[in-house]
């Protein structure tokens, strides 16, 4: 098969797009989910505020401005064809570009900064970049505006194995229960099973791609994320921390073979504002 050329200036300008389009316009899944939720929650102050962030996606999208002032970090996922040959600047820079040139544009708060000196960079860069080479000679872009609401109340633990699948609900439940109104509730579990320390929340986070409420092809994964759905929505939390029945929209669970030795588990909460968009190239 021939190999592709692409140029890396087109990965930075469609990064930039993408940024502008996460930030601003929430994906059809999402507003199905909270028409789904306000019809479900039993809670009028819990109906008022599915109504409230209904109308907050309407005017972001309208007037092409951020939908929270928390802009969060851009995580940049890149599935690159094997086949495919990147012409141009180093990937990595060109990814920081389009994030750059994005976050500027849409007047988008700069967040990032030095760990230690706290320092802000000024321009939200660098993304957290995940890369895979997958078959083919194409390359997909997943950016997803990871805000820190949720991303602070997340966690990773590695249980002894005899822990089981009543230790791992136990944790996911307590954790979003430990977490109440800080990740702006109703949100969206991510669930990462299995691998190690670092494979575990990476997988967590990744499941958050899927569109809102898609159930894992497994059935027995499916089962579980049903399960775990239900459990948090018994919570009380409600939207926004208030009280009601819809603490969450959907769950989604990912798993990865791990060692005899332990039970990795890792929940990535994601706050309402769930902002991904993806492009093909």
């Amino acid at each position: 098969m021939a190999i592709r050329e692409i140029d890396t200036d087109l990965i930075t300008r469609t990064v930039k797009r993408l940024c502008l389009e996460a930030t601003t316009v929430l994906n059809p899944d999402v507003l199905e989910a909270f028409e789904k939720g306000r019809a479900q929650e039993t809670s009028p102050q819990g109906r008022a505020i599915f109504r409230q962030l209904a109308e907050n996606a309407r005017i972001a999208r309208e007037e092409s401005i951020s939908l929270c002032q928390d802009a969060g970090m851009a995580v940049v996922f890149i599935e690159l064809g094997q086949d495919v040959h990147l012409c141009g600047t180093d990937l990595t820079a060109s990814v920081n570009e389009g994030v750059r040139q994005g976050y500027a544009q849409g007047y988008l708060r700069p967040s990032t900064l030095d760990p230690i000196s706290r320092e802000n960079y000024g321009d939200n860069t660098p993304a957290i970049l995940h890369l895979d080479l997958v078959p083919g000679r194409g390359v997909k872009i997943h950016v997803l505006p990871k805000g820190f609401g949720g991303e602070n109340m997340s966690r990773v633990v590695l249980f002894h194995p005899g822990a089981g699948l009543e230790g791992v609900r136990e944790f996911v439940v307590n954790r979003v229960r430990e977490a109440g109104a800080n990740p702006c509730p109703p949100i969206i579990v991510g669930v990462g099973i299995g691998g190690n320390f670092e494979k575990c929340a990476l997988i967590a986070k990744r499941s958050l791609l899927r569109p809102v409420g898609e159930r894992h092809p497994d059935p027995a994964v499916a089962r579980l994320e049903a399960e775990l759905l239900r459990e948090i929505n018994k919570t009380g939390i409600g939207p926004q921390g208030l009280g009601g029945c819809i603490t969450a929209l959907a769950v989604h669970v990912e798993t990865y073979p791990t060692h005899i030795g332990s039970l990795p588990v890792a929940v990535n909460l994601q706050c309402h504002s769930h902002r991904c968009k993806s492009a093909v190239l």
